[in-house]
């Protein structure tokens, strides 16, 4: 197998640009002694909610975490339906069950792969309790329609924007319009760390305070246990990487999407190759590059680049609802085990420059 000169995500080069910043960063919580929480996490959790123009930022361990603790502080429990897409990482579904509820897979919208709000309705029950929406590959699911539905019957709203930080829809930055926002620093995320790390958004007073008590095992003061929480702090090291990169995100974010715009460009006339649609709704910010092959070629069109080098990867492989799992019948989310089928994302980051980019499009040509 030849070795994979072009990695679909290469942090490196972000982190060299970055270096004497996050290095002072990493020395400053070093020389403070303070490793967990304290202002280092303070002032992050600040900044990003000046960033999202929200009242409160809770800093949290993980992506998933965010989800589950979000899920809990809205108040969804065991017995409720939870409303979501089966075109999405493991995790958006997983926090569902792990608080006790059931995911209700809502199948897609075909261009953007986003859940489709028009075939919510049908999906509702009486013991329906919020809708989890995911932003997939930086790009907003259409918000407008999920929370007028969310209004009409009462349910909450918790975004999953694990893939999506900085996006925006219709001017309000993605993890603010529902009644809370779900954030993953994964380091391959747009605004990485350099491990583990998540965040929850959340302009409800209740929701946030529910929150920080939940990531401190339950407790709003030091050995005062009142429910049953978890561990989940962002490591201080973290917050001082993520203060560091926070400042840059803008930029990176506008770099990703010329070059998914430069892309595009280029395979607006390939046959059997069809870039995802960009709503005009929203600000993608181009986490993944994804397009679809046709006529069954994906899996050969993956392998032929990574022959020449040239990293790839199919997200999802396999839709939520077909996992074993849950091992829902094949035929319920049509579109989604489609998209499956097609899926390819292609090399994107905010240092991947034109002639590397041109590489990639050579071998795609010649797939």
């Amino acid at each position: 197998m030849s070795k994979i000169e072009i990695p679909i995500y290469d942090p490196r080069p972000e982190i060299a640009a970055l270096r004497s910043e996050i290095d002072a960063a990493i020395r400053r919580v070093v020389d403070s002694g303070r490793f967990i929480l304290g202002p280092e996490v303070e002032a992050f959790e600040r900044e990003v909610a000046e960033y999202l123009g929200v009242r409160h930022a809770i800093g949290l361990n993980s992506g998933t975490d965010a989800l589950v603790i979000g899920l809990r502080a809205l108040g969804v429990g065991p017995g409720d339906e939870v409303i979501t897409t089966p075109f999405t990482f493991f995790a958006t579904a997983e926090a569902i069950s792990l608080v006790g509820a059931k995911p209700v897979f809502v199948d897609v919208d075909p261009r953007t792969f986003n859940i489709d709000p028009a075939l919510i309705p049908a999906a509702l029950t009486e013991r329906t309790k919020a809708i989890v929406p995911v932003h997939l590959y930086g790009q907003a699911a259409d918000m407008d329609p999920i929370l007028e539905i969310a209004r009409q019957y009462g349910l909450k709203v918790l975004e999953d924007t694990a893939q999506a930080f900085g996006g925006e829809y219709k001017g309000k930055k993605l993890g603010t319009i529902g009644d809370a926002g779900a954030f993953s620093f994964f380091p391959t995320k747009n605004l990485g760390g350099f491990g583990d790390g998540g965040l929850l958004a959340t302009n409800d007073d209740g929701v946030a305070e529910m929150a920080r008590m939940l990531r401190t095992h339950g407790a709003k003061k030091k050995y005062r246990n009142e429910i049953l929480g978890y561990n989940s702090r962002l490591d201080t090291l973290q917050a001082a990487v993520l203060r560091v990169k926070l400042r840059h995100i803008d930029a990176f974010n506008e770099a990703r999407r010329a070059l998914a715009h430069a892309y595009t460009a280029q395979l607006a006339e390939l046959e059997g190759v069809t870039p995802l649609y960009e709503a005009p709704y929203g600000t993608h910010v181009y986490h993944q590059y994804t397009v679809r092959i046709a006529d069954g070629r994906r899996d050969e069109v993956a392998a032929g680049l990574a022959e020449r080098g040239i990293g790839a990867m199919i997200y999802y492989p396999t839709p939520v609802h077909r996992l074993p799992i849950y091992n829902e019948p094949a035929g319920c989310c049509p579109l989604a085990e489609a998209a499956a089928e097609e899926v390819l994302s292609l090399p994107i980051g905010p240092f991947l420059d034109l002639s590397t980019q041109a590489r990639i499009l050579k071998a795609l040509l010649q797939r």
